[in-house]
């Protein structure tokens, strides 16, 4: 059952005050506690009523929350703990509970690198900690995708705070295909994740403004840009700007296009289960397995998709997508059958001169 924070604040009050066994506690007295740290801390000056703490009592003392506190009332007046040692903070974690904290430590993780989650880094140390002091024989249950020896990744940092904080930078960028470096000033409107690899999408134009998608591990440098004011995005989000794509190839002037693919029987229930897009949908059920309806622009990591199922995926339209892959499997084959046909070439010689011997 989820606690939130005022009913875990009511819950440490009144377990604080069971503990001290040198005053005698009435309802109103913990009524009157609870009410000063609601207000202590979260600035709530209504008060608490006299139903809530009862009900507070009642969950404390049940396994709802894993507490069982062992609250009795003496003389029909005076609440206490009928264990001394008791305390609410000292229950020992279960095991459900120490899954769950795990799990959520995996999740936490991800987000190292970043400066700003600094202090996240630092809860998740104590709960590694916590964790591993309560069993030492503990199996991550979530393993994420990562590749730390990506390059660029030492400007997350940085980039992000721009973000935030929403200032001009100067990138020095060398492209796979540029012969070298360029400078130039860039105004970063997100960051973007795929594949795990990592891009800043922002734009260099102070006047047209046109989004432009960075690689971060083609990034050579980044600076402050002095003396630039910022260009926002204009109301662009990510949401709205990567709808009708696969992957972070956006072209502001393509249109979208009607795909539709035959998808083998053996790849169906893994395309019908993980769509390749939000647009898709099951158009037809055939012997040979499902047709699938795709609304999208026709980019590079469209075809990369589709050429990783190979012979589980064949596209049915639009004729220029055909055309394209048509292409680039057939040179493939090619460039397979002339290395098979030089290793059986090699394997004929090998064992020719093994009968010659």
């Amino acid at each position: 059952m989820p606690v939130n924070r005022n009913a875990l604040i009511r819950y440490k009050t009144i377990d604080k005050c069971l503990r001290n066994r040198l005053r005698k506690w009435t309802l109103e007295k913990l009524i009157e506690e609870v009410s000063d740290a609601l207000y202590e801390y979260e600035g709530i000056a209504k008060g608490i009523s006299r139903r809530t703490i009862q009900a507070d009592i009642q969950m404390m003392r049940s396994d709802k929350l894993g507490y069982n506190a062992p609250i009795i009332i003496i003389d029909k007046k005076y609440y206490t703990y009928d264990d001394p040692n008791y305390s609410i903070t000292q229950i020992p974690i279960s095991e459900q509970d120490l899954g769950r904290m795990n799990e959520a430590i995996e999740v936490l993780k991800q987000f190292k690198g970043f400066s700003h989650f600094a202090n996240l880094g630092e809860v998740v140390n104590k709960l590694e900690d916590h964790a591993y002091a309560t069993s030492n024989n503990i199996q991550p249950v979530i393993d994420f995708e990562k590749n730390e020896q990506l390059r660029g990744l030492e400007y997350l940092d940085v980039l992000y705070n721009a973000v935030i904080n929403k200032k001009p930078l100067r990138i020095t960028y060398q492209s796979f295909t540029a012969h070298q470096a360029s400078g130039f000033p860039f105004h970063i409107w997100w960051l973007k994740e795929f594949k795990n690899r990592w891009f800043a999408v922002g734009t260099k134009n102070e006047k047209r403004n046109y989004p432009l998608t960075l690689a971060l591990d083609r990034i050579l440098s980044v600076q402050p840009e002095e003396g630039v004011e910022y260009v926002d995005s204009n109301g662009l989000t990510p949401d709205v700007y990567y709808k009708d794509i696969i992957g972070v190839t956006v072209s502001p002037n393509m249109r979208t296009k009607e795909v539709l693919i035959q998808v083998n029987r053996d790849n169906a229930p893994y395309v019908e289960t993980k769509p390749l897009h939000q647009s898709q949908t099951v158009i037809e059920q055939n012997e040979d397995g499902i047709v699938i309806r795709l609304k999208v622009q026709l980019n590079y990591e469209l075809e990369k998709e589709i050429l990783g199922f190979g012979e589980g995926m064949t596209v049915l339209a639009p004729d220029a997508l055909k055309g394209r892959l048509y292409h680039r499997m057939k040179t493939a084959v090619e460039k397979y059958k002339t290395e098979v046909e030089a290793t059986r070439i090699k394997e004929l010689k090998g064992l020719s001169l093994t009968r010659d011997v």
